[in-house]
C-alpha cells in the first residue's frame, strides 16, 4: 500500500500547479473563491469520493486541525491588521463598536435561536455552538475584499469595514465561546461561571491581548525601521518579517495561554500604525502568495475530514433536512437583518445597499472550526463535568454551517455577475 506521506504531495503539489495555470480565469472571469475550488478538491480526494486522501489515517485529528486552524487565521488576522488604513480601528471607532457589540452578540444569539429549534437542544448547548460561528472569517471575506471585482465594485470603505472586522472578531469570539462553556460546566455556580468569565477571559485574554499586540507592533516597528535605516535587513527579511511576527506572537501567548488571535491582529495594526510597512510592501505580493498557499492547503485539508457520515445520527437528533433549513436559516438571519437595521449607526455604509452587501458577507470559516476545536479540547480536560451531547453534537452542526457558508459565499460573486449581465442585456434589447 503506498505510504500517504507520498500521496499527500503529490496530490497538494498537483492541485497548486494545475489550478495556478487557471487561477486568473477561475478568481477573475468566474469569480469563484479559491476556498470553493480547495473545499471541492479535497471532498473529490477525501473518503467519500475516490478515497486516496484520508488524514485520520496518519495525524490525530482534533489537536491537528486546532493547531492548522490557529496558525492559519493568525497569519491572515496579521494580514488584516497590515492592510488596513492607518489608525484604521480608532478612527472608525463607531463602525467598529457597532461591528463587534450589537451585531456580533445578534449573531450569536440569532444562531444559538436556530440551532435550538431545529436540534432540540438546550439553549445552552446552542449558544455554545452558536459561539463557534458568531465571527466571521477573513479568509472567506477575501473574494469581496481583494482581486479585480472587489476593486471595481466593492466600495473601498465597506472593504476596510469587512477586513477590519474579520479580523477582529476572530479574536474577539472567546467571550462569547467560554460564556457558554462556563454556564454548561456542571460545577460551577452561575455566580462563579460568570466570575471566571470576566477575570479569565475579559481581563487575562482579551485585555492582556491587546496589551501585548499594541507592545509587539510598536516595538516590531521601531525595530524594522531601524534595522531598514541601516541596510542590515535583506529584501526577503523584509517582507518575510510580518509572517515571522505572527508566528511569534502565536507562540508567545500559547506560552502564556492568552488570546493569540485577537493580538495578532492587533499586532499588526500596530505594526503599520504610520502605513510605513504597507506602503513599502504593496508592490510585493510575497505575503499574498504565502496565504494563498496556507489558505488552499487548509480547505483541501477541510474538504477530507467533512464528517458526512455524521450528518445523519438519529440518536443526536442530526438528520440531512435538519442542517440544510438550520444552514438556510443561519445564512439569512444570521447577519443580514441586524446589520441593514443598524445602517444609520454604522458609518463605514453609506447607504443601505452597502449594508445589505455587508450584512450578506459575513462568511463562516476557518475561526468556526478553530472554536469547535478549542471546545472539544476543553471538555475533554473535564469530560464528567459536561453533558456528553455538547461534545458529540458540535462538530457536525459546524462542519456543515462552514460547508454551506463555502459553497453559497463561494459562488455568490458569479451569480451577481450574471444577474448584472442579464440585466445590462435585457435593458439593451428593451431600447
Amino acid at each position: 500500500m503506498v505510504s500517504q506521506s507520498k500521496i499527500v504531495p503529490a496530490f497538494l503539489g498537483g492541485f497548486i500547479c494545475i489550478y495556478g495555470l487557471v487561477s486568473g480565469f477561475v478568481k477573475e472571469r468566474l469569480f469563484l473563491s479559491e476556498a470553493l475550488v480547495a473545499m471541492v478538491f479535497g471532498i473529490i480526494i477525501g473518503p467519500q469520493a475516490i478515497n486516496v486522501v484520508d488524514p485520520r489515517d496518519f495525524v490525530s485529528i482534533d489537536s491537528f486541525t486546532r493547531e492548522f486552524a490557529r496558525y492559519v487565521i493568525a497569519i491572515q488576522v496579521m494580514a488584516a491588521g497590515i492592510t488596513l488604513p492607518r489608525r484604521y480601528i480608532v478612527r472608525k471607532w463607531r463602525t467598529m463598536s457597532v461591528l463587534l457589540g450589537p451585531v456580533m452578540i445578534v449573531m450569536w444569539l440569532v444562531t444559538a435561536a436556530i440551532i435550538h429549534l431545529m436540534f432540540e437542544i438546550s439553549f445552552k448547548q446552542a449558544l455554545l455552538i452558536a459561539s463557534c460561528a458568531a465571527p466571521t472569517d477573513p479568509i472567506l471575506a477575501n473574494s469581496v475584499v481583494k482581486g479585480r471585482y472587489a476593486e471595481a465594485n466593492v466600495p473601498k470603505n465597506v472593504r476596510d469595514a469587512l477586513s477590519a472586522e474579520s479580523g477582529i472578531n476572530d479574536g474577539f469570539g472567546l467571550p462569547f465561546l467560554y460564556f457558554a462553556l462556563y454556564l454548561l460546566n456542571e460545577s460551577f455556580s452561575t455566580g462563579h461561571a460568570i466570575g471566571k468569565w470576566f477575570y479569565w477571559i475579559w481581563c487575562y485574554n482579551i485585555l492582556l491581548s491587546v496589551v501585548i499586540g499594541i507592545v509587539v507592533g510598536y516595538v516590531a516597528r521601531k525595530l524594522l525601521r531601524w534595522a531598514e535605516s541601516y541596510d542590515l535587513i535583506d529584501k526577503e527579511s523584509f517582507l518575510a518579517f510580518s509572517i515571522g511576527l505572527a508566528v511569534f506572537i502565536v507562540g508567545i501567548l500559547q506560552l502564556i495561554r492568552s488570546d493569540d488571535v485577537l493580538c495578532c491582529f492587533i499586532a499588526g495594526h500596530a505594526f503599520t500604525w504610520d502605513d510605513w510597512f504597507r506602503e513599502e510592501t504593496k508592490d510585493a505580493h510575497f505575503q499574498e502568495v504565502l496565504d494563498g498557499l496556507i489558505n488552499v492547503t487548509f480547505f483541501i485539508y477541510f474538504g477530507t475530514i467533512i464528517p458526512w457520515h455524521q450528518f445523519n445520527n438519529a440518536e443526536l437528533v442530526i438528520a440531512p433536512w435538519r442542517l440544510i433549513v438550520a444552514a438556510i436559516m443561519v445564512l439569512l438571519l444570521r447577519r443580514l437583518p441586524i446589520v441593514v437595521l443598524l445602517t444609520r449607526l454604522t458609518p463605514a455604509f453609506r447607504n443601505y445597499r452597502q449594508s445589505m452587501f455587508a450584512g450578506w458577507f459575513g462568511p463562516i470559516g476557518v475561526g468556526a472550526i478553530f472554536f469547535a476545536e478549542i471546545v472539544l479540547e476543553e471538555i475533554e480536560h473535564e469530560p464528567e463535568h459536561f453533558h456528553l451531547r455538547s461534545r458529540e453534537i458540535i462538530v457536525p452542526i459546524v462542519s456543515f454551517l462552514i460547508f454551506s457558508s463555502v459553497v453559497v459565499h463561494g459562488i455568490t460573486l458569479p451569480l451577481v455577475y450574471i444577474g448584472k449581465v442579464v440585466r445590462t442585456r435585457s435593458r439593451s434589447i428593451s431600447s
